[in-house]
């Protein structure tokens, strides 16, 4: 009865393959919802960083502290949404409770900077440097959740945002407005605007992650051996 697809803050303003592929499948989600969805609801979720997921950096920066090989960092100042694995399984759960045809659900997360994480993860694991080594194609210097325009059709829901789905089509003679029509909020939700986490609170939010807690726990056992 119900399909929550999973998309990513890369689909926001997408400039890489992935954020431009999850973009095309949220608007497929959406054109569905506005043609007169049956009895299948489908919506979406749209996901920051889930630490320690496969490929993500949390992982390779532990794995380089063990071999005594310094962290690598694209840019210090770039941003990046956190969050953990249980947050995102409760945020499909949540949209599975609560979606309409063509929602979008957003959770509201802190962010930190890269800089910072490298810092809090050699705090817990062990310090053996930061190299800088430049910004990769398509990479952001921060990501965005929700955009300028997404803002003015969101519901706060408490720890979460309701994005419901522009269901205008292409009869623009059914949408003639008099007056100023606003398009776009002041400003998109990013982690360069969000809860900015310093390297404390970044230290504490990594330890929520289930891969770390396993890691430092591993560590304590060869300490012991």
């Amino acid at each position: 009865d119900r399909v929550v697809c999973l998309s990513t803050d890369k689909a926001a303003y997408p400039i890489n393959a992935m954020g431009k592929s999850k973009a095309m499948m949220e608007s497929i989600i959406y054109a569905n919802a506005r043609n007169g969805a049956g009895r299948t609801t489908i919506c979406c979720t749209r996901y920051g960083n889930v630490m320690c997921s496969r490929g993500s950096v949390i992982p390779l920066f532990i794995d380089r502290i063990r071999k005594g090989e310094p962290l690598t960092v694209t840019d210090p100042n770039m941003t990046r949404f956190l969050m953990n694995l249980d947050e995102a399984v409760d945020l499909v759960q949540f949209a599975f409770e609560h979606a309409n045809p063509g929602d979008l659900f957003i959770q509201k997360a802190p962010a930190s900077t890269i800089g910072d994480l490298a810092e809090a993860v050699q705090e817990v694991f062990g310090r053996v440097g930061t190299q800088v080594i430049g910004t990769r194609h398509g990479e952001k210097l921060f990501e965005t959740l929700m955009t300028r325009e997404e803002r003015l059709r969101a519901e706060d829901m408490g720890g979460y945002y309701r994005v419901a789905c522009d269901s205008r089509d292409l009869n623009y003679d059914k949408f003639v407005v008099d007056g100023e029509v606003e398009t776009q909020a002041d400003e998109s939700y990013t982690s360069h605007n969000t809860e900015r986490l310093d390297v404390e609170g970044t230290i504490a939010k990594i330890k929520t992650a289930e891969y770390v807690q396993l890691a430092l726990e591993g560590r304590e056992h060869e300490a012991v051996q």
